[in-house]
């Protein structure tokens, strides 16, 4: 999939929309998206919220997945395991994904999420299953 054909599906998903993310750049073994920092996005200590960081990554390996296969493809997430790092305040974040495996019906892939001033923020390991053929 070319960058314009993955940003056009990253935005046909209207939750990805309305959280704001974006794609920024492909690389041979996954994409990476960022996020912007909005007050509706934080949790009640004024720092982003866990699942907007965790919906970051899980979309990162998905939009990987999907230029892997040259195509989206019906899938879903089976298994997530993400480690906090540093709250994350102003600015955006970003996520890199890697595609580590993809098998037949199973993908796993790992996520760096890093702040504007590029430092760690989270860890992700994700493995989707592919549901059609």
């Amino acid at each position: 999939m070319t960058f314009q054909s993955l940003k056009q599906f990253l935005h046909e998903i209207p939750f990805n929309s309305h959280v704001g993310f974006k794609l920024v750049r492909l690389h041979k073994d996954g994409v990476t998206i960022e996020c912007p920092l909005r007050p509706e996005l934080m949790n009640g200590a004024g720092v982003l919220h866990g699942g907007v960081t965790a919906t970051l990554a899980d979309v990162a390996v998905g939009m990987a997945l999907a230029r892997h296969l040259g195509r989206p493809r019906a899938a879903t997430t089976v298994e997530m395991k993400i480690n906090y790092l540093r709250p994350a305040a102003h600015g955006k974040i970003s996520a890199r994904s890697h595609l580590v495996k993809v098998g037949a019906r199973l993908c796993c892939g790992r996520v760096e999420i890093v702040d504007s001033e590029k430092r760690p923020v989270a860890a992700a390991l994700i493995t989707y299953m592919i549901l059609d053929k």
